[in-house]
């Protein structure tokens, strides 16, 4: 009897394994059905190589004084500030118009909002214009590969997630917080309450979620920076999915600024989800029935 596996098992089984690695990495985890079907298999192995290689400790949170370039951000905190409640007050930090934004969608429901301020080499212009020295501050630090402004409102919850991409690592710089524990981000289980003037670095595939049960809204500087790697060929690998498919996630804060490939498809890809989540108000058995169809066809057209 051949035992020998064929190329495309040998596929699957790299998929299977990379995502139960990331699902073991946390205390806190999805169930092990969500960890295998969600989205996020589909860069588990980039992930993995990503995890193996990282110069950083293996822990939700990470020390600020491995990344001594951002000492920058807190050191001009106040004028951060300045231009970004100056935004928030004329309306720019805002939900996108539209399904434009695929990786903050579903914050918008909670009333999250946003100003992007660079974008995996994409520039905005309107960042450029409305807030020229944080621009020029973030374009000094190269390490940092998007950065926005976001808000979170009264009363806003964010619900438990992780991050698909692991070749960066997010920062937070509190810039007009309630200063207060009701106002919270935790990550794999463990609690941080933003404070003015004062920044955190996570790891965001761990899950993590956030929620401002106070009477004050939160501002933030939030920035991806690209995670730490060991050897020059990883680094290049990572830095060329982020150049070519982060990018292509890239958004607009005003109209007429592009939008990148990623989110023009998710524009067609939401209506037909909408379909599906009306289906399933109509018939939970149906739509489960439907979807385990298709994702039975689509395995046995890949590996068999």
């Amino acid at each position: 009897m051949n035992l020998a596996l064929e190329p495309r098992h040998w596929v699957l089984l790299v998929f299977v394994a990379s995502a139960l690695y990331a699902h073991f990495r946390g205390r806190v985890r999805f169930s092990l059905v969500r960890a295998l079907l969600d989205f996020t298999v589909l860069i588990a192995p980039v992930n993995a190589l990503i995890y193996l290689f990282s110069r950083t400790p293996r822990s939700p949170y990470l020390p600020l004084r491995d990344f001594p370039e951002l000492k920058v951000l807190t050191d001009n905190w106040q004028q951060i500030r300045e231009e970004a409640l100056r935004l928030n007050d004329e309306g720019f930090i805002r939900a996108a118009a539209g399904h434009t934004d695929i990786g903050f969608n579903s914050f918008f429901r909670t009333g999250w909002k946003r100003f992007y301020l660079s974008w995996y080499g994409q520039d905005l212009e309107s960042a450029q214009r409305l807030c020229p020295t944080t621009v020029g501050l973030l374009k000094g630090i190269p390490s940092v590969k998007a950065a926005m402004f976001a808000s979170l409102p009264p009363g806003a919850t964010l619900v438990r997630h992780r991050d698909p991409y692991a070749g960066s690592l997010r920062y937070h710089l509190g810039l007009a917080t309630p200063n207060d524990p009701d106002c919270f981000i935790e990550v794999d289980g463990q609690r941080y309450h933003w404070r003015d003037g004062e920044a955190v670095m996570f790891d965001e595939t761990y899950i993590h979620h956030a929620a401002n049960t106070t009477q004050q809204q939160r501002v933030i500087l939030f920035c991806d920076v690209e995670r730490p790697l060991w050897t020059a060929p990883v680094r290049w690998f990572n830095r060329l999915f982020a150049r070519h498919v982060m990018a292509a996630a890239a958004t607009q804060n005003v109209p007429g600024e592009p939008v990148g490939a990623l989110n023009r498809f998710f524009q067609g890809f939401y209506a037909a989800r909408k379909k599906a989540k009306d289906l399933k108000a109509r018939s939970r058995t149906t739509y489960y029935a439907g979807k385990w169809a298709l994702i039975l066809a689509a395995l046995w057209a890949l590996f068999w």
